[in-house]
């Protein structure tokens, strides 16, 4: 369970009882708790350097109102976003996080939950009668800071009751026995985002290990959750082949002989842009990542900006490799992409 350094509520997060019960609950903690305006908040974060602003970042819970209810889009792997948390505590090294939330990355949650599902509400009006789908940690892992919102329960029940609606997120932590009981109808899908130790342990900072998150994944499978996995990032090194090959066997390993129901495969290979290998090597000035421009292939995203890819000749070894492991190891497995 994440408990913060210090929490900041905002000004009117008081006026709801989650704000009230979550300052009482603070307070007894004996927490460093400050109330601020919105515009005020960074302002109490400490750190002279890039470095330590972010890990005091970190160890910040901000307790908000969300006031914008206009939902992001979250294309391709869902219609919109469904903002309960913003940030996340992990410390993983390549995270594209790292470029999107500045120099004092804290984790905000929000205090108005009702008002964000009476909003999700209208979006799933607008589509009738086609299905509308929400993405709960595009910019976020709610897990962490769920025994403090319960808004992953909340959005559970909520989908179960809506038959043109679906949610899902993905997390690395493992604190999901709260939701194995809940009445889920299948409208909810979680996914576990998974990658060798080696990797783990050099660049996923403050994360469950993989064998913690594999065994979480198996009780949300018996509990009858549609359940996936992002293999996200795939990195090529020494080995990597036998290690993702250990990863998988581990994981079909922890699955029922008899599992029936599909599970999905997103596999994502190492990519970064010129702002985010700045960052990243202030943030972690001894970083071991490989982010050598000269290994890598220029290419032009959707969204306008360049990044550095493997080049053609790996992506398609990437690709061999997780189709042949994937359709030997799991008969109803799914790949959805290979990127």
């Amino acid at each position: 369970m994440f408990v913060p350094q210090r929490v900041i509520f905002e000004t009117g997060s008081l006026d709801y009882p989650l704000g009230r019960q979550l300052y009482e609950s603070f307070k007894a903690g004996n927490l460093q708790i400050i109330e601020s305006s919105l515009n005020k908040v960074k302002s109490h974060i400490p750190g002279e350097t890039t470095a330590a602003l972010y890990q005091s970042g970190k160890n910040t819970l901000v307790v908000g109102v969300k006031k914008s209810l206009s939902f992001q889009s979250c294309k391709p792997s869902a219609h919109y976003q469904l903002p309960l948390v913003s940030g996340c505590i992990g410390q993983c090294e390549y995270c594209y996080l790292n470029t999107q939330l500045g120099d004092k990355p804290f984790i905000r949650i929000h205090v108005n939950l009702e008002d964000i599902f009476r909003q999700a509400d209208k979006y799933i009006g607008e589509r009738l009668p086609e299905e509308t789908i929400f993405e709960g940690s595009a910019t976020s892992d709610p897990v962490p800071v769920e025994p403090y919102t319960g808004a992953l329960k909340m959005a559970i029940r909520y989908f179960a009751a809506q038959e043109k609606a679906r949610f899902r997120f993905v997390t690395k932590y493992t604190d999901i026995d709260d939701l194995l009981t809940l009445e889920h109808k299948n409208r909810t899908e979680i996914r576990f985002s998974l990658n060798t130790e080696s990797i783990i342990k050099k660049y996923e900072h403050k994360t469950a290990s993989a064998k913690k998150r594999i065994e979480a994944s198996a009780k949300l499978y018996s509990a009858g959750y549609p359940v996936g996995f992002i293999i996200a990032p795939v990195f090529i090194y020494e080995g990597w082949e036998k290690e993702y090959r250990e990863l998988l066997s581990a994981l079909r390993q922890e699955f029922p002989a008899s599992a029936s129901n599909p599970v999905t495969f997103e596999v994502i290979s190492h990519r970064y842009t010129t702002k985010a290998r700045n960052k990243i090597t202030e943030i972690f000035p001894e970083t071991t990542l490989d982010m050598d421009n000269g290994n890598r292939q220029f290419k032009y995203g959707q969204f306008g900006y360049g990044k550095y890819v493997y080049p053609r000749e790996t992506m398609s070894q990437i690709k061999e490799f997780f189709q042949k492991e994937i359709s030997e190891l799991f008969e109803n497995g799914k790949i959805k992409y290979i990127i």
